[in-house]
């Protein structure tokens, strides 16, 4: 395999495991909520700018990811309560929820150029050298953000299957009704979605500005990516989520040679359009969490 082909399938891993987390956040919304939150972007970004703000102050780098993730989930449980519980409560339309989400998505991206400005931001790291395999350069931090991907992965599959939050979290994926009938307290259910969604979002923000500078829109170029991954691997499927977002983001990066990094938007809707054409459920089965 040549080297430089095989280092962009490196680069597309280190990607894709920032668009995994993110995707799994945006399909549980749907898959348990029923939201499309178009605001999810701007929650990686949140999560991005929270690390820098702890880093900047002399904290280590992964205290900083956890007091991130502790910030970003309680600005979406007020955002629950002043929002989509009541959205909720008077049965607003599907509408009126993408609407809101791109009204929130905006005051997010706007208060942070307010209060950090506009320009590129990067954490306090020390440099460290790539290292060296197979005679391909693979920095350190893509390998801290895979294995941050594949532990959070497996601590959100053990949580879903093993636990009964878990379990109630299905229950209500697959009827909220008879959930409800059934005696499982849903309000609850939602809370605890929502931190688990806060979470990995977060995390998704906080290592993405490990392989790339941090700015006030990189959440929102991710959005029609993370969008693609979720249709990719089947609506509400987080597993789904996670091979769709890894197709994805090699795909963006083998395909930079030839079309230029600024064509990876157009490439991650190509493959968006082909699925809905010809698959239009995704590759795996929606709804299956």
């Amino acid at each position: 395999m040549d080297i430089q082909f095989a280092q962009l399938i490196v680069n597309g891993i280190a990607l894709g495991s920032i668009i995994a987390l993110a995707s799994i956040g945006l399909t549980l919304t749907y898959g348990i909520l029923g939201l499309s939150n178009f605001a999810h972007g701007d929650l990686i970004t949140l999560g991005a700018y929270l690390t820098l703000l702890a880093n900047s102050l002399g904290i280590n780098i992964l205290i900083s990811v956890v007091i991130a993730a502790v910030g970003t989930v309680s600005f979406i449980l007020l955002s629950e309560k002043l929002l989509w519980s009541r959205m909720r409560c008077i049965q607003a339309k599907s509408t009126t929820f993408i609407i809101i989400s791109i009204g929130l998505a905006l005051l997010l991206r706007n208060s942070i150029i307010f209060i950090w400005g506009g320009g590129n931001k990067n954490y306090n790291l020390p440099v460290t050298p790539a290292l060296k395999i197979f005679g391909l350069n693979i920095p350190q931090n893509q390998l801290l953000v895979l294995i941050l991907t594949v532990a959070a992965i497996l601590a959100l599959n053990y949580l879903l299957q093993k636990t009964k939050i878990g379990k109630a979290m299905r229950a209500v994926a697959d009827d909220i009704n008879l959930a409800r009938i059934s005696g499982i307290n849903v309000d609850k259910v939602i809370i605890w979605t929502w931190v688990i969604i806060g979470s990995i979002t977060s995390l998704s923000g906080s290592m993405y500005g490990l392989i790339t500078t941090i700015r006030p829109n990189m959440g929102w170029f991710l959005i029609l990516p993370l969008f693609a991954s979720v249709i990719l691997g089947g609506i509400g499927n987080p597993y789904g989520a996670v091979a769709g977002a890894f197709i994805i983001g090699t795909v963006q990066e083998i395909s930079t040679p030839w079309l230029g990094s600024q064509y990876k938007q157009a490439v991650a809707l190509a493959i968006m359009i082909a699925v809905l054409l010809i698959r239009p459920k995704g590759l795996f089965k929606g709804t299956n969490i």
